[in-house]
């Protein structure tokens, strides 16, 4: 008898539990609230831009090569620096004179002197005007015609891979802003130099290589640096911008609502927009600057818990206003 009466306990207990965790879910719900501010138009620019990813590389790299085998004797210059057409680079013994000048340091500095004086070294010279990118050989190091041992840039430019889909938006000459990922916090302003007319596949995506020129080559510009290239496709000055969440559209077109003076609800207003980024709106027409435009965003309200009503919870049965049970 007391086990069935202990069944018939537990059994009520169950019962009751799930019966308030109905009622806890039918009362419970959530609800959408609002958050309503205002805001004025502003007078601002605005850009739009297509994003890539792109490489620092000499526009030209142009190797120096020596025009006999032998040995590097001595080498000038050093990475980075600047050079001019006709500089000597570097000094060079042939295969011969090498052999000839380490049989004669065995003979006596007079005779080392006397051969160096007779049979002249190779100078190495710049071919162009540019810059020092490589410069690795080492005085002694044996060379053949095959080898660079100095490797010259004119000028260092940024490489940048476009999608097929966003290739017939590029120009020449448009504007473009570099960002070079080992330095993040400078912007350089460039110019789209050359598109080229060959494609490539990348990670079977069909994309075209776009030369961009710096206005300015920053110093810490090295060849093989990552970047992020941002192509200025359009953009605006002066124009009048609202936040992108103030901008309503419907099957009628866009809208926002306009505040008016006196007036508790605001009215609904037609405007026509231009181009948009990620925070504003161009506005063409519709308000001006001096109108005031109500936002309403929706806000998630939890439910009010009533969980502590039910009997069979470690709080026990909720309290009434006057704090009683």
């Amino acid at each position: 008898m007391r086990k069935i009466k202990s069944k018939i306990i537990i059994g009520v207990l169950v019962l009751s539990a799930v019966l308030a965790f109905v009622m806890i879910r039918a009362k419970g719900k959530g609800k959408s609230d609002e958050i309503v501010k205002e805001v004025t138009p502003s007078i601002g620019a605005i850009q739009t831009y297509i994003s890539t990813t792109g490489t620092v590389l000499p526009k030209n790299r142009l190797e120096v090569k020596p025009p006999v085998n032998g040995r590097i004797e001595s080498i000038l210059v050093q990475e980075g620096q600047k050079v001019n057409l006709g500089q000597t680079l570097a000094w060079m013994s042939s295969t011969e004179r090498a052999a000839l000048l380490d049989a004669a340091e065995g003979q006596g500095e007079e005779v080392l002197k006397y051969w160096k004086e007779v049979y002249k070294p190779i100078a190495l010279l710049a071919p162009i005007n540019g810059e020092v990118i490589v410069a690795t050989t080492q005085p002694g190091q044996t060379v053949t015609t095959a080898d660079a041992v100095i490797v010259l840039s004119d000028h260092l430019i940024v490489r940048a891979q476009v999608d097929e889909t966003d290739i017939g938006k590029i120009k020449l000459g448009q504007k473009a802003v570099i960002i070079i990922d080992a330095y993040p916090d400078d912007k350089i302003n460039a110019v789209v130099e050359h598109i080229y007319y060959e494609s490539e596949t990348v990670n079977n995506v069909t994309i075209y290589k776009v030369d961009l020129l710096p206005e300015q080559v920053p110093q810490f510009f090295r060849s093989g640096m990552n970047a992020t290239v941002d192509f200025i496709e359009q953009e605006r000055e002066k124009a009048l911008l609202l936040p992108v969440e103030a901008i309503y559209k419907d099957k009628d077109g866009d809208f926002v609502l306009l505040k008016k003076n006196g007036e508790i609800q605001p009215i609904r207003q037609a405007v026509q927009v231009g181009i948009s980024d990620d925070k504003n709106t161009e506005i063409i027409s519709g308000i001006s600057v001096n109108d005031r435009v109500v936002v309403k965003n929706a806000k998630f309200v939890l439910p009010a818990s009533d969980v502590g009503s039910s009997p069979f919870t470690p709080f026990g049965q909720r309290k009434n206003s006057n704090g009683k049970k």
